[in-house]
């Protein structure tokens, strides 16, 4: 199917300032949460959805990652000069991810329950939809601060306002990055363009999530993963 998502980018590139000393010597994505390294979460999903094309880009102490992931199959996109936001990150991988849409994910963040990939794969109408986010409802947003970041209607459609939280899981469709002229940018500034044209849509992760960004979000995702058995 040309519409489906078969390659997925992983976002690891940030320097993750809110850990403190905790990234003094190792970027966030290698801080590890119930014995093992953030990023090692976030592949474990991509390899259970059977997710065959993977990139994660790196720059802050980017040999680590390089390093954790060789002989993987995991390509890397290196953004050597600055870095370029999830937008900007994007666009510049895709010649290693090719022009069909892609799933995206955050890898500062666990998850229980349902895998969040094959929801959004389920869930992914690419005659409707020019990208479907993976929301969970705020009361299942472990570690997560705020009122929310996206009001959803009853068939999908989102707009910008308190209610649904972004979990940094989604389906895009890649179209749109080659209308932005700046090289660093937010992919907000892509779901902006598409929710003006009716576009924008969400499906709702059917477990728990916590957003590990800051030291003590750590014990609280283990908490989370021991209860769900999930470890």
């Amino acid at each position: 199917m040309p519409d489906a998502a078969k390659a997925l980018m992983l976002f690891a590139a940030g320097v993750g300032a809110r850990m403190g000393p905790l990234v003094a010597d190792r970027p966030k994505p290698m801080i590890k949460v119930a014995g093992r390294p953030l990023i090692d979460h976030a592949l474990r999903q991509v390899r259970q959805a059977g997710i065959g094309r993977v990139v994660v880009n790196s720059h802050y102490l980017a040999h680590a990652i390089i390093d954790h992931l060789s002989g993987s199959g995991v390509e890397i996109s290196h953004e050597h000069a600055r870095l370029l936001d999830t937008g900007g990150g994007l666009k510049f991988a895709l010649p290693l991810l090719g022009r069909a849409p892609v799933f995206t994910l955050n890898c500062d963040a666990v998850w229980a329950g349902d895998n969040p990939l094959l929801t959004l794969q389920a869930a992914w109408d690419a005659s409707r939809m020019d990208a479907l986010l993976l929301l969970v409802e705020r009361e299942n947003a472990t570690g997560h601060t705020g009122p929310g970041d996206f009001h959803r209607t009853d068939d999908g459609h989102l707009s910008r306002g308190p209610g649904y939280v972004y979990t940094g899981a989604q389906i895009l469709k890649t179209g749109l990055l080659d209308e932005v002229r700046e090289s660093a940018f937010s992919l907000n500034l892509i779901w902006d363009m598409m929710q003006s044209r009716g576009r924008l849509f969400g499906v709702i992760h059917q477990g728990a999530w916590c957003d590990v960004g800051r030291p003590e979000s750590i014990r609280a995702a283990e908490n989370m993963l021991a209860k769900s058995r999930d470890v």
